[in-house]
């Protein structure tokens, strides 16, 4: 029994040692000057930009004609290839002419009989009036009926000649053409085949060349144009034409330029957009061929008002929370702030114009914003904005 006593005094005074030596341990790590992390940090550009709104739009030719023959007719020729560029007037199409060709014939030979009758309508009436001149040598009702011949046969010949323009027309449209420049599709038929008058379609030919650019706006960036312009905010240019860019799907930003040509009358019910149609210019090289074609699909740009200037960051330092756009930014102490910003459009390197929100002499973090939190302070490492270098076209060899 008297060992107890001595073994609990033991274990009190190992544990106040234990204890001591914890707190001495936590007192020499606190002592430490802890690491601040190291972050990037840039200023914000300033340039001048154009504000723009970008839209999907499709192509489509500017005339697009389906090839139907006029007369009909057992199909003899094709005189294209498919899928090659024609010009006004090029033969397409030939119909076997020989049944137009007799009616021609038998048109002309009408018109020659109506002209005797004429002939010999004139020379009857000549003589009535000559026998007029003696009293009592002919009626005047034979004179009225030889006056009536002459007329009838005028009338006869002018008919003859009318059907004769009928028959020759028929006979020219055996020759089907082009009534565009464009390209030419697949043929529909091949010869030997029964095409029927105004109802059978040979093929089609497209225009080239401009190319329309057809592209869907919503309500609220109409409004938002249309309210700008009313305020003065937004001068239309002269002649109310406004430009327009276009970028194929190969392409980066927008190297092609055309004009606003059509805006719908009314907005579409189940979507709430309004239509426009942009004219866009697609001339073929010398040594190739035209880029855009019908059915395309196109990223237009609008551009909207004059350039002005503003400020701008990477994309990928603005963060969202609940919809609102913000940065962080640091202090004079290094110390990172939540700043929240007004946005504009992303330009073609990644930078986002500011609307507001910013200074320029603000130090916006600009790498790894996921890891940042209000308040932190951080070892700043000042870089120049970062961009996104756009990828050039595959044509230039890269």
């Amino acid at each position: 029994m008297c060992c107890r006593p001595i073994w609990a005094a033991v274990c009190f005074w190992s544990s106040l040692a234990f204890v001591a030596i914890g707190r001495g341990r936590l007192s020499a790590d606190d002592g430490m000057p802890a690491k601040l992390p190291t972050l990037q940090v840039s200023q914000p550009v300033e340039r001048q930009v154009v504000d723009f709104v970008d839209f999907a739009g499709k192509t489509e030719a500017a005339q697009l004609v389906k090839i139907i023959p006029r007369v009909t007719g057992y199909l003899t020729k094709t005189a294209f290839k498919e899928g090659s560029d024609v010009k006004q007037g090029d033969l397409l199409f030939e119909i076997d002419p020989r049944p137009y060709q007799a009616q021609l014939d038998q048109a002309q030979s009408q018109v020659v009989i109506s002209e005797a009758h004429l002939k010999a309508a004139k020379a009857d009436y000549a003589r009535g009036k000559e026998l007029a001149r003696a009293p009592g040598a002919i009626s005047q009702s034979d004179l009225d009926h030889s006056q009536a011949a002459e007329e009838e046969a005028t009338a006869g010949v002018q008919a003859a000649k009318a059907g004769l323009e009928v028959y020759k027309l028929n006979l020219a449209f055996c020759q089907v053409t082009s009534p565009i420049d464009g390209q030419a599709g697949r043929c529909l038929l091949t010869p030997g085949n029964l095409v029927k008058l105004d109802e059978t379609v040979l093929t089609t030919v497209v225009s080239s060349d401009p190319m329309y650019d057809y592209f869907d706006m919503d309500e609220r960036t109409l409004l938002q144009i249309r309210r700008a312009i009313n305020d003065g905010r937004l001068k239309p240019p002269d002649g109310g034409v406004f430009p327009i860019l276009i970028g194929l799907q190969d392409e980066s930003g927008f190297p092609h330029e055309g004009t606003v040509s059509f805006l719908d009358n009314r907005l579409a019910a189940d979507t709430g957009t309004i239509t426009l149609r942009a004219v866009v210019k697609n001339p073929k090289p010398a040594t190739g061929t035209r880029l855009m074609s019908p059915g395309m699909s196109v990223r237009v740009r609008l551009p909207l008002g004059q350039p002005h200037a503003a400020l701008l960051v990477i994309d990928r330092a603005i963060g969202t929370d609940q919809g609102l756009k913000y940065v962080y930014v640091l202090d004079a102490n290094d110390t990172v702030e939540y700043r929240r910003v007004e946005i504009g459009a992303i330009e073609d390197d990644g930078l986002r114009v500011i609307n507001s929100g910013l200074k320029p002499t603000d130090r916006v973090v600009v790498a790894g914003i996921s890891k940042v939190r209000s308040q932190l302070r951080i070892r700043p490492d000042l870089v120049p904005m970062p961009t996104i270098v756009p990828t050039k076209h595959r044509a230039e060899g890269e």
